[in-house]
């Protein structure tokens, strides 16, 4: 026999349940009143960053410029192609910082070593003279020969036959410009030398 729950025991139940949910608590609300920081003795707000915490940004620094300067043709006269590379390094951030500048110059395998030695100081001595006459300081320049010891491609395929594109692009000189530090410019003036007081009092 199957006992069916009557209508009044039914609706007893319903309203146990709702009254059990009634009683949750409901969440708390959040104070929107947001925290101000206290006031410093003069009244103005305090930073909640410490002045300790101050980073301190180290100045910049340039990276070396390395420029090849082009000799494709053969010889020790500068081209327009050289003429427009150096043209280049001119206008770079690091010539205007100072930096030390260094010219190797190169040659292909073709001809003796002793020769190809003169021919690769000859190319770095040309570019060193350009820079010269337009402005640059004579003893930031240092010039290395370097003959045909370091191609930057092969001079010879792999049948062992001169490979001309490769020989005419180790007919160059390798330009570097020295990483040099960048001072900031802070506004303050900088103190006086000795030399430049004694030259102020004359």
């Amino acid at each position: 026999m199957i006992v069916r729950p009557t209508t009044a025991f039914t609706l007893a139940l319903c309203f146990a349940l709702a009254a059990c949910n009634s009683s949750a608590p409901e969440p708390a609300e959040q104070d929107p009143t947001p925290v101000e920081t206290p006031p410093g003795p003069d009244g103005a707000p305090v930073s909640i960053i410490r002045a300790d915490a101050d980073v301190k940004v180290d100045p910049a620094r340039l990276e070396p410029l390395e420029q090849r300067i082009s000799f494709d043709e053969g010889g020790s006269d500068l081209g327009e192609a050289a003429i427009a590379e150096l043209e280049m390094v001119m206008e770079s951030a690091q010539m205007q910082a100072g930096g030390a500048i260094t010219l190797r110059g190169h040659t292909d395998s073709d001809g003796r070593d002793d020769a190809n030695l003169r021919a690769s100081a000859k190319r770095a001595e040309a570019v060193k003279a350009w820079l010269v006459e337009k402005g640059v300081a004579e003893e930031r320049i240092a010039v290395i020969a370097m003959g045909e010891q370091n191609p930057a491609k092969p001079n010879a395929l792999p049948d062992g036959t001169p490979n001309v594109e490769g020989r005419a692009f180790n007919r160059r000189v390798d330009l570097t410009i020295a990483e040099r530090e960048v001072e900031e410019d802070t506004g303050e003036e900088q103190p006086q030398t000795f030399v430049e007081r004694v030259a102020a009092e004359d």
